[in-house]
């Protein structure tokens, strides 16, 4: 059983060790839990490239000293030559997942970055974005070892990654596997990030930098212009909130899928669960799962174009109904389709008791693949998540938000704990979510929330059967219930996988001790004061 790491005052978590290393030390330089994000979110886009980066997009729930809850929604919308009549007229049945066309959406984590630091000041922070920035300029420039995780990385539409422009040349040849431990530079992005550091954030929309990423996405043919650059502003939301008995569970409204976070939750409070990892948790969830998952797909939307209330569905009385529809003992048919993407997510609370959790993604492993040679940055491309058929629910439009798989968590009990946390991994991110909450509610410790064998229902990362894939320490007895009320099981033969996705989970309590960890799945850590 691991041990949970305790801290005094403070902590953080991330999936790569370099990113909670910086983290901790802006914390131990005064910084406030948002201002250590800042410089997290710095540094693991340079040192985790295969999962996030500056040309992605970030989320935000930031929970303040007074308790108030605040949402940064940092993302994108398509490109003002982003039309269906484009693709249609280049050959497209859909939108490809790699190369200049799957490049569509403004990338936004850098316009977060620049909000969150005007929440930090008014939170009292006083460091410079120097010092927040200072590592992962010197990591790009420098060199830093390529972590474990991305060299065992199972690359997905090999061809379309290799073949995009910049993407062999900077990150991952195609004929020589990566090696972990050796040494990448990326010094052209080291270099955007200290041009921004000096210039301001803003530059990166509406500067130089602003410009060459123009520049060059105009010239490998993707459809987001200078334009459509300067326009982009990150703005707040306001989140949603569940509440279950004891605890009060906050989440990202639309365009992400937060709310199949929370029903997951909902539904699985009304089901009488009081055994961890027994049958009836792991049924339950996955239960559960089906049908926010289902409402998600049918609902969740650019909120310009929703027609359904999202609080509705958090309602004590829906959650009810649709609880009573799952039964205990026999497992529902499955007709949703599923996704793929890759994510970090990471985790912060200060000795005043603020407490952020964060998500920053270039969607699918590497984004589009496409790195811009002036500025060593990856595009994203999130924008896969339209459709070329204009009724569907999310059809491409020039400045219309993609749907999101991104959504971080935090939960506030009402014996005074907060909670933040939160996974990567695509589809998947709910179904882990509610795992890891779950199993701390039902009375395991952090660290064994996070490092307990996970399970998802679905298919993720490319996976071709739509079926309960479980890691293989799971009870037998567990599996053998599961498979006798019909779960069509798919047993992971190695028992820690990245498959289910990177967790972390730091709890702060009334006392103010943190305790904090992150998963052994991935390359990360918590550290703390």
């Amino acid at each position: 059983m691991p041990e949970t790491p305790v801290f005094s005052s403070a902590a953080v978590a991330a999936p790569h060790h370099l990113a909670s290393e910086t983290g901790r030390n802006i914390l131990a330089q005064g910084g406030n839990a948002v201002e250590a994000m800042i410089g997290m979110a710095a540094t693991i886009a340079v040192v985790y490239p295969h999962m996030n980066g500056i040309g992605g997009d970030g989320f935000w729930l930031i929970r303040d000293k007074r308790g108030k809850v605040a949402a940064i929604q940092a993302c994108g919308p398509s490109g003002s030559l982003a039309t269906r009549e484009r693709y249609r007229e280049k050959g497209y049945d859909a939108i490809p997942p790699r190369g200049p066309d799957a490049a569509l959406t403004v990338a936004g984590a850098i316009g977060g970055w620049s909000l969150a630091g005007e929440m930090a000041k008014a939170l009292g922070g006083r460091l410079p974005l120097s010092v927040l920035t200072a590592d992962a300029i010197r990591h790009a420039r420098e060199g830093v070892a390529i972590s474990a995780s991305e060299a065992r990385y199972r690359i997905k539409d090999g061809d379309g990654l290799y073949a995009a422009p910049g993407f062999q040349a900077v990150l991952r040849p195609a004929d020589k596997p990566l090696q972990a431990g050796a040494i990448r530079k990326n010094v052209k992005l080291g270099d955007t990030l200290d041009h921004i550091t000096r210039a301001g954030l803003d530059d990166f929309y509406r500067g130089d930098v602003g410009r060459e990423i123009a520049d060059e996405l105009g010239r490998i043919g993707a459809p987001v212009t200078r334009e459509d650059l300067a326009r982009y502003r990150a703005r707040t939301a306001t989140p949603l909130s569940l509440k279950l008995p004891g605890v009060t569970v906050h989440n990202f409204p639309p365009p992400t899928q937060g709310l199949a976070s929370l029903v997951i939750l909902g539904l699985f409070e009304q089901l009488g669960v009081t055994r961890y990892d027994s049958f009836e948790h792991v049924h339950g969830l996955v239960e559960a799962s089906k049908r926010a998952l289902t409402l998600r797909n049918r609902v969740i939307t650019d909120p310009a174009h929703m027609t359904d209330d999202p609080a509705a569905f958090l309602d004590a009385g829906w959650l009810a109904r649709e609880a009573a529809r799952i039964d205990m003992k026999r497992a529902a048919p499955w007709p949703l389709p599923a996704d793929k993407g890759d994510t970090i997510w990471m985790g912060a609370i200060d000795n005043e008791g603020t407490a952020v959790s964060y998500i920053q993604s270039v969607y699918w492993e590497y984004g589009s693949g496409c790195v811009l040679e002036k500025t060593g940055i990856t595009w994203l491309n999130r924008g896969v998540s339209f459709s070329l058929d204009p009724a569907s629910k999310n059809p491409l439009e020039p400045g219309r938000m993609p749907f999101h798989t991104l959504n971080p968590p935090l939960a506030v009990f009402d014996d005074g704990r907060v909670a933040s946390y939160g996974c990567m991994g695509g589809d998947g991110q709910p179904q882990f979510q509610a795992q890891v909450l779950s199993r701390y509610r039902l009375g395991m410790s952090v660290a064994d929330a996070v490092d307990a064998p996970r399970f998802l229902f679905g298919k993720t990362w490319g996976a071709a059967a739509m079926t309960l894939k479980i890691e293989n320490r799971f009870d037998h007895m567990v599996v053998a219930k599961l498979a006798a009320a019909g779960h069509e099981l798919e047993e992971w033969g190695v028992p820690y996988d990245d498959q289910f996705g990177h967790a972390g989970l730091l709890v702060r309590h009334p006392k103010g001790h943190v305790e904090a960890v992150h998963d052994p799945r991935s390359d990360g850590d918590s550290k703390g004061l």
